[in-house]
């Protein structure tokens, strides 16, 4: 679960028709870890694999996606969006039937749809009398190392937003580019895998 993190900010995002609508927490400058450390903060990646260079994925992992992103439209993305399944035939690549843009990835059954005070979430201060209905991450037995999988395309952040500046996570270094192509070479910052981009 999350700790109190004063560079922990909420971000909207969306696809271009504005079908796909979430906000996400992003820690915000970048606490910049090896790629190989433990999944305790933001974590932004670009693979060389043929899907995410494909579909265009420049992944955004949360320290922990139950509490760090919730869903409000569709209020589910299994039903209302379309899916595209390949490889491992596990992760559900959703994208959004009117303008084909792709917001999430997800693996495994741990979503859910609740009701959620959504300023309380979004840390403001509320009269709790009203609520959000939201799709996300299950908060029961989440574990990134046990298969669970979350992540945002980086791209579908709104623009605009302060501190938000897609420019600076390459200058700073911040991307981690991972060869999950065919796993030939390690993690590591600062210049892409063969087949991979900026």
């Amino acid at each position: 679960m999350s700790t109190f993190n004063p560079n922990r900010k909420p971000y909207h995002g969306s696809c271009h028709c504005g079908k796909t609508r979430y906000i996400c927490h992003l820690e915000l400058p970048l606490r910049v870890v090896h790629p190989e450390a433990p999944y305790d903060t933001t974590r932004i990646r670009k693979c060389n694999c043929t899907t995410c260079i494909k579909t265009g994925m420049f992944s955004v992992r949360f320290a922990y996606a139950p509490d760090d992103f919730v869903l409000l439209s569709p209020k589910d993305p299994l039903e209302e969006l379309s899916n595209y399944k390949c490889s491992d035939m596990v992760t559900n690549w959703v994208f959004c039937p009117t303008c084909g843009v792709r917001c999430i990835a997800f693996a495994g059954p741990k979503t859910e749809t609740v009701e959620i005070d959504l300023e309380t979430w979004l840390g403001k201060e509320s009269a709790g009398k009203t609520t959000t209905t939201v799709w996300k991450m299950k908060d029961q037995d989440w574990d990134e190392t046990k298969g669970d999988y979350f992540t945002v395309n980086a791209t579908t952040l709104d623009v605009g937003q302060e501190g938000l500046d897609l420019r600076e996570w390459h200058e700073k270094g911040w991307i981690v580019y991972l060869d999950c192509l065919d796993y030939k070479e390690d993690n590591r910052h600062g210049r892409p895998h063969r087949g991979g981009q900026y």
